[in-house]
């Protein structure tokens, strides 16, 4: 079974080098060969140039495309690995399309996999892992209140003046910016049309305790169910959200207020200035430390009393074995490869895994590439009739 690569941007690299040093027989497809001969060429010379058609001939069953691509080739080469009776595994959001060929690829015998990667990837481990925890647990009860917060982002190590710093084109974060949200707030559903609308503060339960600027993004409701909450819990909060560092939203606000008026064709060409803008007077320099953080939170409460309370936290630098974005993105997308190729994830669409098995051992994979990572229960269960004595 071979394994083919395709996209070796800045997030790429480090997964990629898991799956050659493994011994795996790893394809690279590159749009530009070249650049990915400076990228990858220390790794293997097994590069080719990116063409859907040559990839088609090229695949055989059980074989296993990777995207790194933008997404909008997600959805044909999967289709592609239906026809062909490989597998597919990217980072990002399963969209309406891909969620569409879920059908295709159960008969098909083909597992497409998406979300696993940092965020959404990770973050999802998280999420499962403490689910799990909290069912498991004494203070289980199908009637408790439950919360849940996911708050992640990749911010700079070395703080700057614009208290952010661009790995990539600035363009997405701005389009971004335009973008709606829904998440559950106080039992009801928050609608947000612009993030800067709902920014909050969060201190985060690090060794040393940070305090962020957070906001919820895209549609958290939908993962309620993907996590694995039952319908009757009562959720008091549900927030899949992300996190900037403290003093983001003023050195932001001009760039704000801005976004509020752009529209049609003229504004996209606005976007794109302010983003060549951003990237030459924010972008990272050469060999500087990017940081990403992640904290994932679950609380239930009985009667008023908290009986459960834990956060799984990390925190990741950039260091000698490549950027923290690359490193999580990456090698989370390489351990799902490992787990398709190893026949534990089934054919159909699906997200990282809430198999108890999976999920711990990539725990343990995760762990090594951040420099801090850790649940953190935040306290002592005690049974709700239970009292302190005198």
């Amino acid at each position: 079974m071979t394994i083919h690569w395709c996209g070796t941007g800045l997030s790429a690299i480090p997964g990629l080098r898991r799956l050659i040093e493994a011994g795996h027989d790893v394809v690279v497809w590159n749009r530009t060969v070249e650049k990915a001969r400076g990228a990858v060429g220390h790794l293997t010379t097994d590069i080719q140039a990116f063409d859907p058609d040559a990839l088609a001939q090229a695949l055989r069953l059980d074989d296993v495309v990777v995207s790194m691509l933008p997404g909008d080739w997600h959805v044909p080469l999967a289709e592609i690995c239906i026809a062909a009776g490989a597998h597919f595994v990217s980072s990002s959001y399963i969209s309406p399309e891909m969620k569409a060929l879920n059908g295709r690829a159960e008969m098909a015998g083909v597992a497409l996999v998406n979300e696993v990667g940092l965020d959404p990837g990770i973050d999802h481990i998280f999420a499962h892992a403490l689910v799990a925890d909290y069912r498991a647990h004494p203070g289980f009860d199908p009637k408790n209140t439950v919360s849940f917060t996911s708050y992640c982002g990749g911010i700079p190590k070395e703080t700057n003046a614009f208290r952010y710093k661009f790995s990539w084109s600035p363009l997405g974060v701005l389009r971004a910016l335009k973008s709606p949200s829904r998440s559950i707030r106080a039992f009801s559903v928050l609608d947000v049309t612009r993030p800067w609308h709902a920014i909050t503060s969060y201190t985060a339960p690090l060794p040393v305790p940070e305090t962020f600027e957070v906001y919820p993004n895209r549609d958290s409701l939908p993962f309620i169910e993907a996590y694995g909450f039952d319908e009757a819990w009562p959720v008091r909060e549900f927030v899949r959200g992300t996190i900037r560092l403290g003093g983001w939203a003023e050195a932001w606000k001009g760039i704000f207020a801005e976004i509020e008026t752009l529209e049609g064709e003229e504004g996209e060409a606005r976007l794109k200035e302010m983003s060549d803008r951003l990237w030459e007077e924010n972008a990272y320099d050469d060999d500087e430390p990017d940081r990403v953080v992640l904290f994932v939170r679950f609380t239930s409460e009985h009667d008023g009393v908290a009986v459960y309370d834990k956060t799984w936290t990390l925190d990741a630098y950039g260091d000698a074995r490549g950027t923290a974005m690359a490193r999580l993105v990456s090698v989370t997308v390489a351990l799902a490869v490992e787990a398709v190729l190893a026949r534990e994830i089934t054919p159909g669409v699906c997200a990282a895994p809430a198999d108890p098995k999976l999920v711990t051992r990539w725990l343990d994979v995760i762990d090594t590439q951040a420099q801090h990572m850790q649940c953190v229960d935040h306290l002592a269960w005690r049974k709700p009739d239970q009292t302190e004595k005198a």
